[in-house]
């Protein structure tokens, strides 16, 4: 398994990276937790942006 990891690095970071961002653009779509934390103003500019 450590042999995959090191051989493998930069493609596991890069699919982690890719990971979080749609998660985090489907937080803000759906309007989960994150989205819900931001200040109102971020609300309603991110609402409307999307």
């Amino acid at each position: 398994m450590k042999s995959f990891i090191k051989k493998n690095k930069m493609t596991i970071l890069f699919s982690t990276i890719i990971i979080f961002f749609i998660a985090g653009l489907l937080d803000i779509k759906y309007e989960g937790l994150f989205f819900q934390l931001l200040p109102a103003s971020i609300q309603s500019f991110l609402a409307d942006l999307l």
